[in-house]
């Protein structure tokens, strides 16, 4: 460690994103609490199939400090949160999706609504997980229409329906003949990455596999 980030680390030490305690190491991905207490998922609540993908995982559980965490990464403007998650899911790709996939992508926000909030969330995530299994992050899809935020809409149909048509392949000779693996921040109904999984593989993918940070 420079002379430098030994100054910057004790006037602003690093902190859990989860709860915010200080990190006794740099190296810590969350404190030595959250790492027994946070909910991560289990068993066959890690991993499970869904229309339209071939495979899908999550490490955690959309609740509880995950939930306050991952808003105020969405929303608050703590993008440098994606260091951390990214280092979670990198975990998750390694013991779920190892060797099953060629491509590492996000499902993108519209236009509109990442300049709204600064910067699209996922492809943080994307770029942040691959940097950890030293790969690299390519950008396969593009959110052509400002569809209203899955959040606001309950139920499979109507998230499904608000969805339809919404997103076209970036670069469909990238990803022909190619297995794609999506990263997104929160896996609800499945509805997104199943139209996300449609659009890819109508334009030439393989199949298609994801994983979200946490889950529903």
């Amino acid at each position: 460690m420079g002379f430098r980030a030994f100054v910057m680390d004790l006037l602003f030490p690093p902190k859990c994103v989860f709860c915010g305690r200080v990190l006794l190491h740099v190296s810590d991905v969350y404190c030595a609490r959250c790492e027994r207490d946070l909910p991560f998922t289990e068993g066959q609540d890690s991993v499970w199939r869904g229309e339209g993908f071939d495979l899908c995982a999550a490490p955690l559980y959309y609740r509880d400090e995950v939930r306050k965490s991952i808003l105020r990464f969405k929303f608050k403007g703590r993008s440098g949160y994606a260091e951390c998650y990214g280092k979670v899911l990198a975990d998750c790709i390694r013991k779920h999706l190892s060797g099953g996939y060629d491509i590492i992508s996000w499902v993108p926000l519209s236009e509109v609504r990442a300049k709204t909030r600064g910067y699209d969330q996922a492809m943080l995530l994307a770029l942040a997980a691959a940097l950890e299994l030293d790969d690299v992050a390519a950008e396969t899809l593009r959110k052509t229409r400002d569809a209203r935020a899955q959040s606001s809409l309950s139920g499979r149909d109507a998230r499904a329906a608000n969805i339809s048509g919404a997103y076209e392949a970036a670069d469909p000779e990238l990803i022909a003949g190619k297995r794609v693996l999506l990263i997104d921040d929160i896996f609800t109904t499945g509805s997104t990455l199943a139209e996300c999984a449609r659009t890819l593989t109508t334009a030439g993918a393989a199949a298609v596999c994801g994983v979200a940070l946490a889950k529903a």
